[in-house]
């Protein structure tokens, strides 16, 4: 590596700690970093991980050293003899005094090579992981791929262009990256074999990507018909294991359902038991000191639900997102750059809304505030006068979406229906834009057949049909067109025959749109149980302030005439254990909120299903006057 292509941070950490790269110890990270497809070399990158660790070590072994100086006497002397009474050899021997300065020292070096040891085996997990997502990544995109590859073969005999096409293609993700490198090498080898066996050496996806190049390599020195039927083979067979796969998803899914219900009623029955049972133990009342002030056992065990039901949210939302089929995820959205296009583009796209209605959530917060509420239900409210609107505008948006991707079919089926007849392509979607009641999807086509009647295509582009066909995947703006009629520029480039572009278009498009529509009755069924766990738990705590506070309150003033023992009278503040119950039942519709708008459609929805269930929680409980 050149020294010239390095910072001097880089050169200096190359200089020191390079020599660990080639030892045995790393010999194990060396292959992670070839599946990982890192840019910097191996050699680097292990010397930038040293750099930090041992940073890290004496960042750590100085706070320890002064931090164990500074420490009281009484504190070091009590944790000296615990440690002197209780390790085995030393709580038979006398001890002499020690001065402080040396258990620091030791403690401070211990502490030291423990975080140098962490940071550098953390690297090479570091590595694994990036190596493991580009694994599932690859084994996501390769079905589609090489379906693809399958539709080039009928018209293209050039292995180098077919790859090539697909490495272009963004909706292959990993898949064309790994053949863009395999075009690489091959350019800097000579030879396209050595670049496939290359790639299918270092790829994480040793199971499917690997064995898949080599026969491809193998089927197209056969000839084209030896290949083509290969890829006809091995698309059906990736197709059958995508769909084992996501049976096995939709398990996990299940199970995360279940453990959500449980660990979200749980919280709230605990703190329901702990105000009841406050009265007969009055260790819950004593005072704990905490950074915030003082409270007491029981309020700290309170609050400290109400941190775990929001991590549990926090945590399932995010399940949920990453056990989503990543060929089937929420779009994403762009946000545009100057503050005009995102002013105009709010209405319908949630990005823009995202930003362009924060100032609605600070004004309603700053009227509450004015008003004297709570800080709490300030912090509430105004997150639901925001994320109501921006929800909103992500399900009208999802619903448009969702209403081209039904049109889309029809379109793709007139089309290849009109082109099996013999009739080129940019005439088969005139007739189709003029037959066809296409609803959502009417205005796009429109634009799709007046572009291809052009004889030049924007800024002097050559292909007019392919540059129509971009505007127009463009236009539609839906993941199902990026990877269905997206993909029909490459394959009429690479001289397919039409018809049979066509037909393999309408299957894809078929079994695409059916495997969207089961997973979105499937994940229905995840937002019916966010919502159905949120009114539960609203309902278990409505029922105990209306009907079990006031009459416990009561009791714990009565004297139990037999033994002379009366219950503790302030252990039950209905007040105050109204408002506790308020805020672990807030906590708990926001865990559901986001759990059942992740499911839904994604980050988006979690606002408008969180901000709802907050506000109707509100209502309810500023209805009973807890609030």
């Amino acid at each position: 590596m050149s020294d010239r292509s390095l910072s001097r941070v880089d050169r200096g950490l190359y200089a020191l700690f390079s020599r660990h790269a080639d030892t045995e110890g790393h010999e194990r990270d060396r292959r992670r970093y070839r599946s990982a497809g890192l840019a910097t070399s191996f050699d680097v990158y292990i010397a930038r991980v040293y750099g930090l660790a041992w940073v890290l070590a004496l960042l750590t072994a100085l706070g320890t050293f002064a931090g164990t100086v500074l420490v009281p006497s009484s504190a070091v002397s009590a944790v000296l003899s615990f440690l002197g009474n209780g390790l085995p050899v030393l709580n038979r021997l006398s001890l002499p005094s020690i001065p402080r300065l040396y258990p620091a020292f030791v403690l401070a070096a211990l502490l030291a090579a423990l975080v140098r040891w962490l940071v550098v085996r953390g690297g090479g997990f570091y590595l694994g992981r990036v190596a493991a997502v580009r694994r599932e990544e690859i084994e996501r995109t390769l079905p589609g791929a090489v379906r693809y590859l399958r539709v080039l073969a009928s018209g293209d005999n050039d292995q180098r262009d077919m790859l090539g096409r697909v490495a272009d293609q963004e909706a292959y993700g990993a898949t064309a990256g790994s053949f863009r490198t395999a075009l690489n090498k091959a350019a800097l080898t000579g030879s396209l074999d050595e670049g496939l066996s290359m790639v299918a050496r270092e790829t994480p996806s040793r199971d499917l990507l690997s064995p898949f190049l080599l026969k491809f390599r193998e089927h197209a020195a056969q000839g084209t018909d030896a290949l083509e039927s290969y890829l006809k083979m091995e698309g059906r067979l990736l197709s059958q294991r995508q769909a084992r796969v996501h049976e096995r998803t939709s398990g996990y899914l299940e199970l995360l359902a279940e453990l959500f219900v449980v660990l979200l009623v749980f919280p709230a029955l605990a703190v329901l038991i702990l105000t009841v049972a406050s009265a007969l133990a009055p260790g819950l009342s004593a005072p704990v000191v905490t950074p915030f002030g003082t409270v007491t056992t029981r309020a700290l065990l309170v609050y400290g639900a109400v941190g775990f039901v929001l991590a549990v949210g926090v945590g399932a939302a995010l399940a949920v997102a990453s056990l989503r089929p990543t060929d089937h995820s929420v779009p994403t959205y762009d946000r545009p750059a100057s503050l005009g296009a995102l002013l105009v583009s709010t209405p319908s796209n949630p990005a823009s809304a995202a930003v362009t209605l924060l100032p609605v959530g600070l004004a309603v917060g700053s009227v509450l505030w004015w008003l004297g509420a709570p800080p709490v239900n300030v912090l509430l409210l105004s997150y639901a006068a925001y994320g109501l609107p921006v929800g909103a505008i992500a399900v009208r948006r999802a619903r448009r979406d969702d209403a081209k991707d039904r049109e889309i079919r029809d379109f793709v089926h007139a089309v290849s229906g009109h082109v099996s007849l013999g009739r080129p392509f940019p005439e088969a979607v005139r007739r189709v834009a003029r037959e066809v009641d296409l609803g959502a999807l009417q205005s796009d086509v429109e634009d799709l057949a007046f572009n291809l009647r052009l004889t030049t295509g924007p800024e002097g582009a050559s292909d007019v049909r392919a540059s129509a066909l971009d505007r127009f995947v463009e236009r539609v703006g839906t993941p199902l067109a990026s990877q269905t009629v997206g993909l029909v520029v490459g394959a009429l480039a690479a001289g397919s025959d039409t018809e049979e572009v066509f037909e393999t278009l309408e299957t894809e498009i078929g079994r695409l749109y059916h495997e969207r529509k089961e997973l979105r009755s499937r994940l229905l069924v995840y937002v019916a149980v966010g919502w159905t766990t949120a009114l539960l738990v609203v309902g278990i705590v409505v029922a105990v302030n209306a009907s079990v506070l006031d009459g416990f309150a009561q009791l714990s003033t009565v004297a139990d005439a037999s033994t002379g023992m009366a219950l503790d009278p302030s252990a039950v503040d209905p007040a105050r254990d109204r408002w506790r119950f308020y805020l672990v039942a807030q906590a708990t519709v926001l865990a559901c909120g986001w759990f059942a708008g992740t499911a839904s459609r994604g980050r988006y929805e979690a606002l408008l299903h969180s901000g709802a269930l907050v506000v109707l929680t509100y209502v309810i409980f500023a209805g009973l006057g807890v609030v």
